[in-house]
């Protein structure tokens, strides 16, 4: 029985060491086999070249403009009314003429003021007469100085009722305030005007503005006395302008800034009103390197992109400027000749070698 009991030990002592043994075999081996695979990539995967599209630099004119919707407004506009009520009694202007400033266009009834006037005149003359003889009183101590005080102050006064009516007798004449064209009368001879009434509209058609509005980020490359064309309906010549207002305040709902530009019309071919299609040209540039948008890499503080240098990628600080639909100028970092890679720039590090694809 105790020899069948050392036979068993004996047994599953040499089981378990068998096993260990095969356990260690096992990790030796597969050690030896993961070294071989984990230095593979010194190889040459690493040195592999990627396959780009390129563009060659060059120089192009150029040039950037904002189209706006505008439009055309009297140089100067004003409503004829009176000032004062009354009865109309001469209207001396024909409609849709050109009258000259000053001209009279409307006169209002004013007997009534011209009979108040020549009563005030009266009144002043005699407190004068007054006046005269008692201070003539006044040196022989004939008149108290409060009398002859009470009598200059009546004659100060006529003197300030007479200015006020002859006011009021200029209010009964309506004269043009400026040169320009009379629109169409509203009322007629004799008729009983007020100060609501608008008799008539007279505007200043040469020059003539035009107001448009423009996208807020072009605030700043826009200043006074730049050029505009426009076209309205109806006409299919050119008009030029220049700008001499900008609106300071940037319109809260639409985020664009109103501009003011002013346009001869000595022809009178243009009309107060009239749609404008404007046209502003921003910039003009006869020599502007241009690359496809997509060879620029933004980041957070420059913008880069990836140019050839002996077979070798290079990676270049840029200043941008103009963009269009598909490429974008390039103000510092380039030079006409450069080789700027367009695809595969995300693949590429510094110093890679090129395998080129196309060449544009």
């Amino acid at each position: 029985m105790a020899n069948t009991k050392r036979t068993f030990r004996t047994i599953a002592i040499v089981g378990i060491a068998g096993i260990a043994a095969f356990l260690v075999f096992q990790k030796v081996t597969g050690k030896k086999a993961a070294e071989p695979a984990a230095a593979a990539p010194k190889g040459g995967p690493g040195k592999s070249q990627v396959i780009i599209d390129a563009w060659v630099v060059k120089t192009a004119p150029i040039d950037q403009f904002i189209d706006a919707s505008g439009t055309l407004q009297s140089n100067e506009e004003v409503e004829i009314k009176p000032e004062i009520n009354g009865r109309i009694t001469h209207l001396y202007f024909k409609e849709g003429t050109n009258v000259k400033k000053g001209d009279l266009l409307v006169k209002i009834y004013d007997e009534d003021l011209k009979a108040q006037l020549t009563k005030l005149k009266l009144q002043q003359q005699l407190a004068k007469t007054t006046l005269e003889r008692q201070e003539n009183l006044l040196k022989i101590n004939g008149i108290s100085r409060q009398d002859v005080d009470v009598t200059r102050n009546q004659v100060s006064a006529y003197a300030a009722d007479i200015d006020y009516t002859q006011t009021q007798l200029q209010k009964t004449e309506l004269r043009a305030p400026f040169s320009g064209r009379l629109g169409l009368r509203n009322v007629s001879e004799g008729a009983i005007v007020s100060s609501a009434v608008v008799i008539t509209t007279l505007q200043q058609i040469d020059p003539l503005k035009v107001d448009f509005t423009v996208p807020e980020k072009y605030r700043n490359l826009i200043k006074n006395g730049d050029k505009v064309k426009f076209t309205v309906a109806g006409d299919q010549d050119d008009h030029n302008g220049s700008i001499y207002a900008i609106d300071p305040k940037i319109d809260l709902a639409t985020r664009t800034v109103k501009l003011r530009a002013i346009v001869p019309n000595s022809s009178a071919t243009l009309f107060p009103g009239s749609f404008a299609q404007v046209r502003i040209n921003l910039k003009d540039l006869p020599e502007a390197i241009m690359i496809p948008s997509q060879a620029v890499i933004p980041g957070t503080r420059d913008k880069r992109v990836i140019v050839a240098d002996s077979g070798k990628a290079k990676f270049v600080v840029v200043e941008t400027g103009i963009r269009d639909q598909s490429s974008v100028q390039i103000v510092s970092g380039l030079k006409p000749g450069d080789t700027v890679i367009t695809t595969g720039i995300l693949q590429l590090k510094q110093g890679m070698p090129l395998k080129y694809n196309k060449i544009q």
